[in-house]
């Protein structure tokens, strides 16, 4: 059996020896955006730490948890911080925590992040809906031996991020008043920003937004049959749109400002998609 697929369902166990919650959505919560927890009824959290194997978060505003608990009547999985390939790990822990909330049931999952602005019509603080995405500057989860256990060799991306799950968050936008933008996000390694030159072969590839997570765990997902969404917390332009230095200071700042919105906007998400 691959090794791989026996790590996912080790964990898999110990988790399941602590708590038998099924979540049917899974949420990834990025930079600044843990505090979304006050809006969960909390059934049971586990600590990364407390998981034999489990890559644990370095990065600031990442806690490091698994929260199993209710959103409105939706049972989630949501990982307060994740954990990153320039911390690092390699790309299969990169993406073990979503294989292992997929192998605990969760059927639908929506990534946040807190990204640069490529766009030049984004200003610091709007939220984009992912309508799709590029990782060929960072490496494919599915390189290696394929885990036939969750998905075949070769899986079709074309439809990555699942139109009716992008309507309900439209949707949700909408009812609650809140202007989003949506667009293309395009994932580097880091953990350095990137530049000038970099966002402008960015922009012109197509790309809205850049960021150094994301695109990777979609596609661990989708492998494994999972529908996926994202949204984006516009942090900060990109370098070489203002004139100013980059720091990971203003993306946590940027992210505590608009926490209420984005949080009202996943919740009512979640409710739709449910």
């Amino acid at each position: 059996m691959n090794a791989a697929y026996v790590k996912i369902q080790d964990c898999v166990n110990y988790i399941r020896s602590i708590t038998e919650f099924q979540p049917r959505v899974a949420l990834v919560l990025g930079s600044g955006l843990g505090g979304y927890a006050r809006n969960m009824r909390v059934e049971a959290e586990i600590p990364y730490g407390d998981i034999e194997g489990f890559p644990v978060s370095t990065v600031p505003g990442h806690d490091g948890r698994f929260l199993f608990g209710y959103v409105g009547e939706v049972p989630v999985v949501a990982m307060k911080g994740r954990v990153h390939f320039y911390e690092g790990y390699a790309i299969e822990d990169v993406v073990l925590p979503i294989r292992i909330m997929g192998m605990l049931g969760a059927e639908i999952l929506i990534l946040t992040n807190a990204a640069g602005g490529v766009d030049l019509s984004f200003n610091p603080g709007d939220l984009m809906v992912i309508t799709d995405q590029i990782v060929s500057f960072a490496l494919s989860p599915l390189v290696g031996p394929n885990i036939e256990e969750l998905g075949t060799r070769f899986p079709d991306m074309s439809r990555i991020y699942d139109p009716q799950l992008v309507a309900s968050i439209r949707e949700a936008a909408a009812e609650n008043g809140i202007k989003v933008q949506e667009g293309v996000y395009l994932q580097t390694t880091g953990p350095q920003f990137e530049t000038p030159a970099e966002i402008r072969m960015f922009r012109t590839l197509g790309a809205s937004a850049v960021g150094m997570s994301t695109a990777v765990e979609a596609i661990a997902a989708r492998h494994m049959g999972m529908r996926v969404c994202g949204v984006s917390c516009i942090s900060n332009m990109a370098a070489g749109i203002l004139d100013q230095p980059l720091n990971h200071e203003e993306v946590q700042e940027t992210a505590n400002r608009i926490a209420q919105t984005f949080e009202t906007l996943i919740t009512g998400a979640i409710a739709k998609m449910a």
